[in-house]
């Protein structure tokens, strides 16, 4: 890796540069992007999926480390003849041109695989859910968001940023904020700052009914979020439903633990 052009000289080569409309941002530091995969890692020789690696600066950096196989999910095409210039004939890069949305991630790997990303701004949130909730859970993700996301995926009970996303997301994983990035440090500079996630998943996770229960409580409770539960929830049970899972009726979302509000999944007929 320490042979290659400059990312900055590889996207000018190319005629590059990052597309509105894809929510691309791209980080050119390879200082800033080995400081994320050491937070990602150890990897000890497990796979590593990278989502929308654009130019290939956490690429680089992924290369350099102890993971095993590194597997590119890309939509934009673009970036497809300048992340081949990253394979040494060994095998153990596999660029996928797909959207990740669609993509089946087991078919991609197998064994446990670990998700490092700079995710695009315009399908962070989605992704995310959609590996929270899937059939396929990664050994542990580590993924950048907005900074306004990264905040509403670890925040606790009572915090401005707690909503269904942290409840969702802490009913499968252990998740915190492990780097803050301010907006300059990205090309091109977005309006918002960003933050790095690490999120674990729990030894046990929940079973798909139960988080399918899970997001219709949760959309209900944070839908209306100032409301006092027996109204907010009314549709489901209201007071109720709030009793058999050990709730007080007149509380609030936000002040109800990830714990209270699987209770009230469990409750929901």
């Amino acid at each position: 890796m320490t042979d290659l052009p400059s990312l900055r000289e590889t996207l000018d080569a190319h005629g590059l540069s990052a597309k509105k409309s894809f929510g691309q941002h791209f980080l050119l530091d390879l200082n800033v992007t080995r400081k994320i995969v050491r937070l990602a890692g150890p990897f000890e020789g497990r796979a590593v999926i990278e989502v929308g690696p654009g130019p290939g600066g956490l690429t680089r950096a992924l290369l350099e480390s102890d993971a095993g196989p590194v597997v590119l999910v890309e939509k934009d095409p673009r970036f497809i003849p300048l992340l081949t210039e990253l394979d040494d004939g060994s095998g153990r890069l596999n660029i996928v041109e797909a959207d990740a949305l669609k993509v089946k991630e087991a078919d991609l790997v197998s064994g446990p695989t670990h998700l490092v990303s700079n995710l695009p701004y315009n399908v962070g949130t989605p992704l995310l859910i959609k590996w929270l909730t899937g059939p396929w859970l990664p050994h542990s993700l580590t993924l950048m968001f907005q900074k306004e996301v990264a905040e509403r995926v670890a925040a606790g009970p009572g915090e401005d940023a707690y909503g269904r996303l942290a409840v969702i997301a802490q009913a499968v994983c252990t998740a915190r904020i492990v780097m803050h990035l301010p907006a300059a440090a990205f090309t091109p500079p977005p309006k918002v700052a960003s933050a790095v996630v690490h999120l674990v998943p729990l030894d046990e996770r929940p079973s798909p009914e139960r988080l399918k229960k899970l997001e219709r409580v949760t959309a209900a409770a944070f839908g209306q979020r100032r409301k006092m539960l027996r109204s907010s929830l009314k549709q489901l049970g209201g007071a109720a439903l709030c009793e058999a899972a050990g709730i007080e009726p007149d509380a609030r979302a936000e002040t109800i633990d990830v714990a209270g509000f699987l209770r009230l999944a469990d409750a929901l007929q």
